[in-house]
This record gives C-alpha cells, structure tokens and sequence, in this order.
C-alpha cells in the first residue's frame, strides 16, 4: 500500500506538484475510467436480474425497490383488497418473465402452501383458472360450450345457462368455473406487484407502510394505499415525505444456471465450452511460438536470395484486414478436413506476422558471434536455435506467448468459420452467441459467461505484465 501512495504522489523532482503532475495525473485519470467503467458495467450488469436489464435499469448496482403484492379477490361478501408481502421476486414478477423462466418453476406446488383469498389471487395472477376449469368441465362431463363461453358474442351467450350447471357443483368447483366464466359474484380477481414506501399517517402521524403502483416524476404526490389498511382506500401522499426502500438483489443464478447446464430449453455446457478454449489456446500457442521463433531466427541469422522481399510480405499482411480473409480460411479448413474440428481453430492461426516481426527485431540484438562460435564446436542450427537462440529470446517469447494466449482465448471469427457446425466443438466465445436468437435473448446468462470469459486472460495479464513491458521495451527496431 505504501508503495501505491509513494507512486500516485511522485514529482518532477520538487516537492510541489507542477503543471505536468497535475496534467499527468489527469490524463492517467482520464485514461483509467474510460478503460475501467465498461468493465465496471459488465461485472455488475452480470448480476442484475433479466427482469431489470429488459427494463433498462440505469442503477450501478443490482438494485431494485422493495415490492408488495396488491391482490383483489370477489366473492359473495363483495370486492376484498389485501397485501401479500414476502413473496418470492418470481412470483411478483410472473407476468415479465419469458416462457423458458416460467418453466423452472413448479406453481402448482408453489401455491398448495396457500388457502382461501391467497390462494385465488395467486391462481389468477399464474394464470391457472383456464386450465383448471377446463379439466373441471371435461372430468365432470359438463357441456363443451363452457369452454368457449367466455369468448362468446352478448347475444349468443344469452342462449344458455351457466348458473344452472355451476348450482350442481361444490363449493370450490362452482368458485372456480365462475371465475373462468366471469359470473358475478366471481368474477375475475386481480394480482399486481407494487412498491414498498414508508411514509407518515396523515391521521396517525406514525410511520406507516404503504404500496404505490408507480412513482410519477411530474406529480407531487403519490396515490397510495395502507399494507395494513388496504380497504380504507387511497391515499394521497407528499412525494417528498414518502421512504423508498431500495435493496441490493444480485441474480447468482446468472453464473450458476450455465456453469451447471440448467439453462432452460438450451444445450449449453459452459464447462464443455471452457475446455476448449483451453485447449485451443495452450496448443495454439504453443505451435505460435515456435513456427514465428523458427521463422524469426531464419530471417534475423541467415543470409538467402529473396530474404528481404519475404520480410515485406509478412509485413504487408500486417495490412490485410482478417475479414478479408474469410472465405480463404474457410476453403482451406474446408479442403483439409479440419472443418468441425479444434484442429480447424489451431492451425490457421499458428503462424502470425506480428509474432514474426517482433521476434526477427529482438534476434537481430542477440550477436552472431554466439553462433559461429556454436558452430565451431560443431552444433547443429536445431542446437543453435534451441539452446543458445531460443533462451536468449525469451524475454520476446514470453511477450507473444501472452498475446497468443489473449488472442486465441478471445478469437471469434475463426471458431466460426471452423466449429460452427459442430456444436461439441464450440469455444467459449461462439457459445456466448447462442444466448442470442431471433425470438429469445437472454443477456443476462450472456453479460455472466463474458465475465467468465475474461477471467483467464486477466489472470495471465496480472501476473504475466512484468514479462510484456520487459519484451516489449527490448524488442525494438535495431
């Protein structure tokens, strides 16, 4: 810590901070918020709910008000408003959940625990009386046109009679199919998620808790009702008197639903996708360094006709934009066989211009005494290059290991054209497109995964960074 103080509060010699500190320091500041921030906002949309990123919650963080049940139930004894507070985030939010959400969780097991009022908001809010009063009419043989009752025109529906057939029924049973045919008195009730606020009783002058369908920005006051007193109507309260309770919610179940292959409807194995990518990354690397150290040495030790316009062309793709690419890449995977294999993956990319060009540079300090003094004592060039060269350039090899690594693990465009086909064979970044299609997007399984997906190569860049700025400060041009 005392060395991260000693850092941030160097000068230019004196004491006191000149006008280069001070625009030092500003651009430093500058320059880590805009690197940092996006990284910020990933990590922490990774834990918001899908409810709020289809939202388009602004918040930083995870947070979200605290939320009520309004429930309105009718019966014989007329309309009752009551609250249901302590319900699960699924449950107030059931209507904005996609249909893949919905899946993964057992309703009807989640409701036996309720009686009574309870239980009739809640089987109305989860949308259960149409199922249930359709079993009821097909169990108990009632007549098909119960069915299609409540879609029925005024005037057709005053050809039958309902009141009859529902007389013949219990209780539960003539509740439930009047619920279903809008019969007073039960007629359809009513289920709606609202905030929790805090507020003083006009009449009491106690704090009092209240649910609030919406907060109105252009409006001094909020319509309200009592948790405790919900029948006692609506109350007007100063919007600047009233408590919003806005607590810290983060959905873990965005890293562990992938990680453990229960994503609904979807094959996705994180695991399967992270091996990979490992694989790709530590094999093709491995191959990078040593095709580009070979060619590098040739370039840099040995004299040969043509060597100097073999150099301009590897430099020249440095050029050539990798879309330009593609369709070559893909002929050639295609023709050797290495379509919907990993072998597909590695090898197009084994050989880079970079990797090449910074090695040739750093070889070019490495004295060529060295080697004809090798070649005196009758080494061979495999010898040569394996244990005098290779050593001596590891300080550059160290550098394009690392950038092999960032670039493979991060590589889109060649699992595309190589594994797309094969989804055993997909790497952690195509995997990540799979959360995305023409009628479902699932951004907060995707925002997690990305996170995922940057904790290797952020690990090797951390502990790894020493080797980069000390490769890349004596690879320069000779």
């Amino acid at each position: 810590m005392t060395s991260v103080i000693k850092f941030f509060t160097r000068t230019q010699g004196s004491k006191k901070l000149t006008l280069v500190d001070w625009v030092s320091y500003i651009f430093l500041f500058l320059g880590f918020l805009i690197i940092f921030l996006p990284v910020l906002w990933l990590v922490l949309n990774s834990i918001k709910s899908q409810f709020l990123l289809q939202k388009l919650d602004t918040n930083l963080l995870p947070l979200d008000y605290e939320r009520v049940g309004r429930a309105t139930v009718y019966g014989p004894e007329g309309k009752e408003i009551f609250m249901m507070k302590d319900l699960p985030s699924w449950v107030l939010y059931w209507s904005d959940l996609s249909v893949d959400e919905k899946s993964q969780h057992d309703v009807k097991s989640y409701i036996s625990k309720y009686s009574g009022k309870e239980y009739y908001a809640l089987r109305t809010h989860f949308g259960l009386v149409p199922g249930q009063s359709k079993e009821l009419i097909i169990n108990n043989n009632l007549p098909e046109w119960l069915i299609k009752y409540p879609s029925m025109f005024p005037s057709a529906k005053k050809e039958y009679d309902p009141e009859s057939i529902i007389s013949s029924l219990n209780i539960e049973e003539a509740r439930l199919l009047s619920e279903y045919l809008g019969l007073k008195p039960y007629k359809p009730n009513g289920f709606t998620s609202q905030i929790l606020v805090s507020a003083i009783d006009p009449e009491t002058n106690e704090v009092t808790e209240y649910s609030v369908s919406r907060i109105n920005t252009n409006k001094d006051t909020v319509n309200a009702r009592s948790i405790t007193n919900p029948q006692g109507g609506i109350v007007k309260l100063p919007k600047n008197e009233i408590i919003l309770n806005k607590n810290l919610k983060p959905s873990w179940i965005n890293y562990t639903d992938p990680l453990t292959q229960n994503v609904p409807n979807m094959d996705f194995n994180a695991v399967r996708c992270l091996n990979n990518s490992v694989f790709v990354t530590i094999v093709a690397t491995i191959i990078t360094v040593l095709i580009n150290s070979m060619a590098a040495f040739a370039l840099s030790k040995y004299r040969f006709n043509g060597q100097i316009v073999f150099f301009i062309i590897i430099l020249a793709t440095l050029m050539v934009p990798a879309s330009v690419l593609i369709v070559g890449i893909f002929k050639m995977v295609s023709m050797t066989g290495l379509s919907g294999t990993l072998w597909g993956v590695i090898i197009p990319g084994a050989a880079t211009p970079t990797g090449v060009f910074m090695l040739r540079q750093y070889m070019l300090t490495i004295p060529d005494e060295l080697l004809e003094a090798a070649r005196m004592d009758a080494a061979s060039e495999w010898t040569i290059y394996w244990r005098i060269v290779f050593p001596l350039a590891l300080p550059a090899i160290a550098v394009l290991g690392i950038l092999s690594i960032i670039w493979r693990w991060n590589d889109l465009i060649l699992p595309m054209i190589a594994v797309s086909t094969t989804k055993a064979a997909y790497t952690i970044q195509l995997c990540l497109l799979d959360f995305q299609g023409e009628y479902l997007a699932q951004e907060h399984y995707r925002l997690a995964m990305t996170v995922v997906s940057l904790i290797p190569t952020t690990l090797v860049f951390v502990f790894l960074q020493k080797y980069i700025t000390t490769g890349i400060a004596t690879s320069g041009i000779k």
